[in-house]
């Protein structure tokens, strides 16, 4: 049986005090992070952040929780300063993640919208299987990006939703197939195109072909056997579903219709 204790742990510092004979008095030092006669620890810090930052609960309902299950009245203020000093030290962090994204041969590109008191900005994102780096901004192009400092300055492969601010960038561009299938998902339920269904299958198939391989890559005969595939399926594709530039000028209600 597994099972948790919840406690609120106490250390008490004291400081030896020495008098010469002449009455001097030399005072033993604190520890350099005990800076007041009563402060928290970095496990409450921590905790807090936590709570606020990643799982989103608001400042009150924190309070309350070191209140109700560990008898520390600590005020949203000083929760509020936790984060600021969290933030505040992973400037290094960011400065850190920055040149790990730059020196990586493959990462991830994405954005969404996010609220800030009331006004909707952009939180942008660049990734890979190590690390993550956000962006909060006002914009959600190119202008942004820049900002965010990574990839005017990236050479190697990005995998994004095939958004068209990315492909200002000298990188090679890779699409990203979660988004492929969503799409795919919506043009053979929603449209009842066929060749979707395929396709959808086809990327699904050889995924979980290429996780159970040991290299995590597929053989160059498995390979071609895949394009053929592929590009059958986008040739049938183009005649249940052919491009018209007509269409694209009706409005919504005739494409509805």
């Amino acid at each position: 049986m597994f099972d948790i204790k919840i406690s609120t742990h106490v250390i008490e510092y004291r400081a030896e005090i020495l008098e010469d004979k002449k009455g001097n008095q030399y005072i033993a030092a604190f520890p350099k992070h005990v800076k007041k006669a009563v402060q928290y620890g970095n496990e409450v810090k921590s905790q807090s952040v936590y709570m606020s930052q990643f799982q989103l609960i608001p400042l009150a309902r924190v309070s309350d929780y070191f209140n109700d299950q560990l008898k520390l009245a600590i005020s949203k203020g000083s929760i509020s300063n936790f984060n600021k000093d969290a933030f505040e030290k992973l400037e290094y962090f960011e400065t850190w993640a920055k040149e790990q994204l730059l020196r990586s041969p493959f990462n991830h590109a994405d954005e969404t919208g996010i609220n800030l008191n009331g006004t909707r900005i952009w939180l942008h994102n660049l990734s890979n299987d190590k690390v993550t780096l956000y962006h909060a901004d006002e914009e959600r192009g190119s202008e942004a990006m820049n900002r965010m400092g990574v990839l005017p300055f990236y050479v190697g492969i990005l995998c994004h939703d095939h958004w068209k601010p990315y492909y200002k960038y000298s990188c090679t561009h890779a699409l990203c197939n979660a988004h492929h299938l969503r799409e795919l998902t919506f043009a053979f339920e929603e449209d009842g195109q066929k060749w979707a269904k395929k396709m959808y299958d086809l990327l699904q198939e050889i995924n979980e072909k290429v996780t159970k391989t040991t290299a995590g890559v597929l053989s160059p005969k498995k390979i071609k056997s895949y394009q053929k595939i592929y590009r059958t399926i986008l040739s049938k594709g183009k005649k249940e579903c052919p491009f018209c530039k007509k269409k694209l000028k009706l409005s919504r209600d005739e494409r509805k219709e």
